[in-house]
């Protein structure tokens, strides 16, 4: 799971394992933390995003400052998210074998800390996705 900010910040959630609603919260708290109370979330039709616990969660009190917008279902395109997981893929872990699932897991970590060096690829995910990243 991930956040960009158009300023350039790319936030992420990874585990071993498939990523439930729970880990939406979690998610969104450590948003809150570090971003601030201020956030717009745009969110795919993610079952893991409409799970009852995350809508309860969007109710309470302290996630008042939290904005979700969907985006149209299938549509990833439309998704800044979607433009950095395949710059991901196709880029920084391209024809990378990993012998298991923690060098994977490893190799992740290593390519997004790449992309967070880029900073200057992080617009160009906004731009993808048809949105300009300075008025965002």
């Amino acid at each position: 799971m991930a956040a960009l900010s158009p300023q350039g910040r790319v936030l992420s959630l990874v585990r071993q394992r498939a990523l439930n609603g729970l880990h939406s919260i979690t998610f969104l708290l450590h948003l809150l933390c570090v971003l601030g109370p201020r956030l717009l979330i745009v969110w795919d039709h993610s079952p893991i995003h409409r799970r009852a616990e995350v809508t309860e969660f969007l109710s309470l009190p302290a996630a008042r400052q939290v904005r979700v917008e969907w985006l149209p279902p299938y549509a990833p395109e439309l998704n800044p998210l979607e433009w950095m997981w395949q710059h991901l893929k196709h880029v920084e872990m391209r024809n990378m074998p990993c012998r298991d699932l923690e060098e994977l897991h490893m190799e992740f970590h290593l390519a997004l800390a790449r992309i967070r060096a880029k900073r200057r690829l992080i617009p160009s995910f906004f731009k993808g996705a048809g949105l300009n990243p300075s008025q965002s």
